[in-house]
């Protein structure tokens, strides 16, 4: 056989290229069309990796960071002695559910800040998980809040953050989630969950601390929980304060009071955020049935 390898090769195939055609709607496109294997290219379009879209997931791009600094005083004294991100849900624990969902979405770029007993979960992540370096950043000896730690990241890779609880049991979609962003073309978008209170009682309607003007029978109130999951645009990393204990929704309001657009993304799956033994109980029954 002694034709060249350009006659016979296929030309014309779909390919994604760093910082060029790299787009969701792109990856729409592949998994419409059934292809299992994508070429992921480099800026002068050398082989960078081999995308697999077998399992049908997606590849955003995103850089992620998951908070796990906190001393979860609430579920002690299961927290004594173990970094609540590491308490084990059914077999495994819970940050790795967390890591498991980031990477079925494609995300590569992976951060956990750390500090209380940061050591442990230095140690869990000291290998790659499923070819995927997991990059531990520690706050330094004080608590810098939730989001402080962030400012000693010093390697970004994509233009959107998603920063994130490491100690939440979802199965939140993230690639609505990006989409919903982008289609809003948003600063901050806040994922969040319904929640309903309803009131067994007929509420009185005041004109002022007694007159009655009304009266509403058992009425339902309707709201959106923050679930600790944010998607932002990089360049907001500069609202973050150097050396200063610093909260997610201490950012979400500095944000809002410089006019950036924050919007909310309603989360449709299950979302529990493990606050006290109760919370940890339910999840072990959940983690159970998602296995059987």
């Amino acid at each position: 056989m002694n034709e060249a390898v350009e006659s016979v090769m296929h030309k014309d195939f779909t390919y994604i290229i760093t910082g060029s055609n790299y787009s969701i709607e792109l990856i729409k496109h592949i998994r419409q069309k059934g292809l299992k294997l994508v070429p992921y290219l480099n800026g002068d379009k050398t082989i960078r990796k081999i995308l697999d879209f077998s399992d049908g997931k997606s590849y955003l791009p995103i850089d992620a960071v998951l908070m796990a600094g906190g001393k979860g005083e609430r579920l002690r004294p299961l927290t004594l002695t173990t970094p609540k991100p590491l308490l084990k849900v059914g077999d495994k624990p819970i940050i790795d559910y967390n890591i498991d969902n980031l990477m079925h979405y494609g995300i590569d770029h992976i951060h956990v800040t750390v500090n209380y007993l940061a050591e442990q979960i230095e140690d869990h992540f000291s290998s790659e998980k499923n070819g995927v370096k997991i990059n531990c950043i520690r706050e330094g000896e004080k608590f810098l809040g939730t989001v402080g730690g962030v400012q000693y990241i010093t390697e970004w890779y994509n233009d959107v953050i998603l920063l994130m609880n490491s100690d939440l049991f979802t199965n939140i979609n993230l690639e609505d989630f990006y989409l919903h962003f982008l289609k809003y073309k948003a600063d901050m978008s806040v994922a969040a969950m319904p929640y309903n209170v309803n009131i067994p009682y007929g509420i009185l309607e005041l004109e002022d601390t007694r007159n009655i003007v009304g009266i509403k029978e058992k009425p339902n109130y309707y709201y959106y929980a923050n679930a600790g999951i944010y998607l932002f645009k990089k360049e907001l990393l500069d609202f973050i304060p150097k050396d200063r204990y610093y909260d997610a929704t201490d950012f979400l309001m500095d944000l809002i009071k410089h006019n950036r657009k924050v919007i909310r993304f309603p989360i449709s799956g299950y979302w529990i955020d493990i606050g006290k033994p109760a919370d940890f109980q339910k999840i072990q029954e959940i983690a159970g049935h998602l296995k059987k």
